[in-house]
């Protein structure tokens, strides 16, 4: 009871002197000593294309170190980014193919990321039309993640709803040679090594990963070989440039949806349709890329930051028909940054661009059980491109208190299409924006800001996302000509913050909570023709929602988080030409009014708790434990509202030890996922015109996984 009561009043008493110690020292009162703040929050992000701590940037942002999930398995980017609020993972079959939403933008894809721009060590991995799919990114060379939550049009291409930046160990400090080891149920299995290099003047970092999938569907294997390398140099004191470059290929064999009933008899069984199609996706893709960041000036005051990259990338998709895809692409990313001080005003401007580009043949066959058949059905030259310039300024309005942000970017992307095979299927389609935003930041001490926020979002259709339905206007050209952008109007306000404590139970807090609103016009929103899916435009969408966040640290290693977001989002004017299948199997279109539903695959509530202890055992010997639980509230599946998933929560649990003896470092962990073997929907195909709208979650199982570092 003693232990209870101490840790309530060092929590309330640590909040009160978190907020207030301007007030104490207005009055004079000595501060309290179990309760001393320290500013915590130092970390330093880039994703917002300007390196600030988080506590100076207006943005909802969440950092994520590498020591925090390396006890954990990760197999996709829901293993590590699952509990930030505001951002929801649906995981495909347990593989790395992984839906990222952020407050609602990115649920419209079925497979890999819209609506999030996605980075690797600053460079896009995203492609010039917004999709991204993310099989370089390797979790054992990752050193940390950042997540820019909400509209960041301002800054990228398709971002509204935010940035995620990966990024790889080359900040190291020491030399080192690791080995991974990890294996689970379902003939799971991720191994690699990780090398690294460091003297005075360069770095070098380079992993190889192997990942190998039986899966706990029929029809669900995958494997992948993944390369990462970076060097980094220091030609001069002001100067740095680095080089990186990856390579991947590998292949996942995708079951399909299933329907209620097929879902609740059997959910472990794959789609009869994507079975006969031998339904998969074959990936070759490789990247390098050269940074060169330089400051000018004796008090470094000017910033240019270049970065050039080229890309390959060889993609089969087979469906209702077996599709090749080459694309090559290279990429220009400037900016230039001035720092300067007009009395005790600071002031940061900057303005930067980007030009990406991407061109190379599409040819589609007919698909015969799988294999490629004789048929050509279509073979073209495709081209994409996106062009983009921003500015942005940062300026304190009151010193050390309040900053006024303002940005502004203007996009075009262009999408090409040339029928090389009868002439008559060319088109194209352009889409250009202007997107504003200005934001204010006040710290209200050293380690607690409140923030503000209001700009507008612009995210154009993905090439993929442009193939034309058959209730187009215009059915006998390559791209849709009636799907539209979207455009969105955004609004936020939070406050988040931490702080350090001595003499108490409590020895630090994280904090944050952030509300935002959200007008979309044009949604772009995914629909089912037996098995292929098309896309079109939702009039008029409204989004609100909450995020709440808090991280304590008690003595003794203990570990309290839970983080909370709720999202009421629904169309305000939808009306839609709908195709859906009769009792009889035919193809049926009729007008259906949507307005006033929720939008689909959505969770209106999100709650993630977890505990952990961690504790040194000896001096050579810490040992962790963890328990952590998801709870997902029940998701519409379609437009119509017409079925809905049930609420599920899920209950997870690691441990581990980690081993240092000189020179050597020994990690084992294990853990049981899904510890109650609940059955529940991971991944909802929206607005499928068969119903086959469900795909079961990760059953119960467990992973074992054991690391080797050598550090001379």
């Amino acid at each position: 009871m003693f232990f209870h009561l101490r840790t309530i009043v060092c929590i309330v008493f640590g909040l009160v002197a978190a907020f207030m110690p301007s007030f104490a020292q207005e009055a004079n009162q000595e501060p309290i000593d179990s309760v001393k703040q320290y500013q915590l929050d130092d970390i330093v992000i880039t994703g917002t294309r300007s390196e600030k701590r988080i506590i100076d940037v207006p943005y909802s942002i969440q950092r994520i170190d590498n020591t925090q999930f390396k006890y954990v398995r990760v197999t996709g980017v829901n293993d590590i980014l699952s509990s930030i609020p505001g951002l929801f993972a649906q995981s495909r079959y347990g593989n790395h193919d992984v839906r990222i939403s952020i407050r609602g933008f990115g649920s419209r894809s079925n497979s890999g990321i819209r609506g999030v721009r996605i980075l690797l060590d600053n460079i896009p991995e995203s492609e010039p039309d917004g999709q991204t799919r993310i099989e370089a990114i390797d979790f054992n060379a990752l050193s940390s993640v950042e997540v820019v939550k909400g509209n960041a049009s301002s800054l990228y291409t398709n971002a509204p709803g935010g940035v995620v930046n990966f990024l790889n160990d080359i900040n190291f400090q020491r030399s080192h040679v690791m080995s991974f080891n990890e294996f689970g149920e379902f003939q799971s299995r991720n191994t690699g090594i990780k090398v690294g290099v460091r003297t005075e003047k360069y770095g070098f970092m380079t992993t190889y990963t192997y990942h190998n999938f039986q899966g706990y569907r029929s029809h669900s294997q995958d494997y992948w070989n993944i390369v990462n390398s970076i060097v980094d140099l220091s030609p001069g004191d002001n100067t740095r440039l680095g080089i990186y470059g990856y390579f991947v290929d590998g292949l996942i064999r995708l079951p399909g949806s299933l329907t209620r009933q097929q879902f609740d008899s059997d959910p472990f069984q794959a789609n009869s349709r994507d079975v006969a199609r031998d339904t998969k996706r074959v990936t070759k893709k490789g990247r390098i890329g050269i940074r060169y960041d330089t400051f000018i000036g004796d008090e470094r005051s000017h910033e240019i930051d270049l970065i050039g990259y080229g890309t390959i990338k060889y993609f089969e998709r087979t469906s209702g028909t077996y599709r090749f895809i080459n694309r090559n692409g290279l990429g220009l990313s400037g900016r230039y940054i001035w720092r300067t001080d007009m009395g005790e005003h600071r002031n940061e401007f900057s303005f930067g661009g980007d030009v990406f580009l991407q061109t190379g043949p599409v040819e589609a066959h007919n698909n015969i059980n799988g294999m490629k058949g004789d048929n050509l059905q279509a073979l073209t030259d495709e081209g994409i491109s996106n062009i983009g310039f921003y500015l942005q300024d940062q300026f304190s309005l009151v010193p050390e208190r309040l900053d006024i942000l303002l940005t502004g970017r203007y996009d075009k992307v262009s999408h090409d299409v040339k029928d090389q095979l009868l002439g008559v299927r060319s088109s194209s389609r352009r889409f250009e924006g202007f997107t504003p935003k200005i934001a204010l930041n006040y710290k209200m001490t050293p380690g607690i800001a409140a923030f503000t926020s209001y700009g507008t979002g612009f995210d154009t259709p993905a090439d993929n996302e442009l193939d034309n339905p058959p209730t187009s206007t215009r059915p006998n050209v390559a791209l849709n000509p009636d799907l539209n952008p979207q455009k969105s109007n955004n609004f936020e306000a939070g406050i988040k913050g931490s702080a350090l404590f001595s003499d108490c139970m409590l020895t630090s807090l994280g904090f944050e909570a952030t509300f935002f609103h959200l007008n979309i016009k044009d949604e772009i929103v995914p629909f089912d023709v037996y098995g292929d899916v098309f896309f079109r435009n939702a009039a008029r969408t409204s989004r609100t929602g909450l995020e709440l966040g808090l991280r304590l640290a008690l003595l003794s290693g203990l570990k309290l988080d839970g983080t909370y977001t709720f999202s009421n989002f629904s169309y305000d004017d939808y009306v839609a030409r709908s195709i859906d299948i009769d009792s009889v199997g035919n193809l049926v279109t009729a007008e259906r009014n949507f307005t006033g539903n929720s939008v689909p695959s959505v969770p209106k509530h999100n709650l993630n708790l977890a505990v952990s202890y961690t504790h040194n055992l000896t001096e050579q010997i810490t040992g962790f434990i963890r328990l952590g639980s998801m709870s997902v509230s029940g998701m519409y599946v379609n437009d119509a509202n017409a079925e809905k998933t049930s609420a599920y929560t899920l209950l997870n649990g690691t441990v581990g030890v980690d081993i240092l003896f000189d020179k050597l470092s020994f990690l084992v962990s294990g853990g049981l996922y899904n510890i109650a073997d609940k059955r529940y929907v991971a991944f909802i195909n929206i607005n499928a015109a068969g119903g086959d709208f469900y795909e079961l979650g990760t059953p119960r199982n467990f992973f074992a996984n054991i690391k080797l570092g050598y550090t001379p």
